[in-house]
Parts: C-alpha cells; structure tokens; sequence
C-alpha cells in the first residue's frame, strides 16, 4: 500500500470544478487534478427525492495526509451542502509517478511532471 490517495469529487458546471482543481493544485494539497469535461449522470436520493443530475468530476491525486485539509478546502469552495469527497487508497503505482506526487504536495518542490 502507497500513501496516495484519489479522491473523487462532483461538481456542479464546469467553472466550479476549474476553480476547486486550480486552487487544490496552486495550495499544494494535490498533485494533479483531472477535470472530466464530458458530463456525468448522477442519480441519487436528496432529500426525500430520486435526483437525476448533469456533473462535473474531478480526479484528484493526493496523499493521505493532506486528504483532512483537502476535503476542508473542497467544502469551502463547493456549492453542494454535501459534496461527494470519496478517497480511494493506491494500492500501487509506478515509483517514479509516486514519488512526483509526493514532491508536488505539502510545499515540496516538484523537479520534473513525470
């Protein structure tokens, strides 16, 4: 088991889910923010009601020790009352990828993308 985590986050448009990826890579609390352009169709229960909505995902590659004031910065910054904020373990990784990942995060400089 590696300590990098993917969270997965939904966002409402497109402009929404920029500003989130933007601000957790410029703060360093991901490494890499994939933002998947093409919708995708939530079905869920809120409130009482089967919801069917049009979203935004984004892919966030972070370690599990900034997942606490990622998933902070996330709910400042998204609109949802509850966002989806899912952290799913890397079981493993190329070392190469993961130790990039670690430099890019938690105010250490990274050399190279990859």
């Amino acid at each position: 088991m590696t300590d990098a985590v993917v969270v997965l986050v939904n966002c409402a448009n497109a402009s929404e889910a920029a500003r989130i990826a933007r601000a957790l890579v410029t703060e360093r609390l991901a490494a890499c923010v994939n933002v998947q352009q093409s919708a995708v169709r939530s079905i869920y229960r809120w409130q009482g009601k089967l919801e069917r909505t049009r979203e935004v995902m984004l892919i966030i590659k972070t370690t599990r020790r900034l997942f606490a004031p990622l998933e902070s910065r996330v709910r400042k910054l998204h609109g949802y009352a509850v966002p989806e904020i899912i952290a799913l373990p890397v079981a493993a990784g190329s070392r190469r990828y993961l130790a990039w990942m670690e430099r890019s995060v938690g105010g250490r400089r990274g050399r190279r993308r990859r």
